[in-house]
């Protein structure tokens, strides 16, 4: 088995290339979710303590909404993208 860079990430093999199209949406998600969520919590509660104890949840509510919804959205962002910009030659 090769433990090159290129084949392990954290002491684990990589997955094979055609899983990019759900592991990209699944990032994404996390972090868009993540600081959307955050910035919806505090404005609501402000600045306290409580937002520790709220915001996780309403980062779990809205991940799994956002998750399927990338997957679903994605390929017509890439199309809607292709009208817009040039392709690389």
């Amino acid at each position: 088995m090769n433990n090159s860079p290129a084949n392990n990430c954290f002491g684990l093999r990589k997955l094979p290339p055609r899983y990019a199209s759900v592991v990209m949406p699944l990032i994404l998600s996390c972090f868009m979710t993540c600081i959307v969520s955050l910035i919806s919590t505090l404005k609501s509660l402000g600045w306290t303590t409580d937002v520790l104890g709220v915001w996780p949840a309403a980062w779990a509510i809205s991940w799994l909404i956002a998750f399927p919804a990338l997957l679903l959205i994605l390929p017509l962002a890439r199309k809607l993208t292709s009208v817009f910009v040039r392709p690389t030659p």
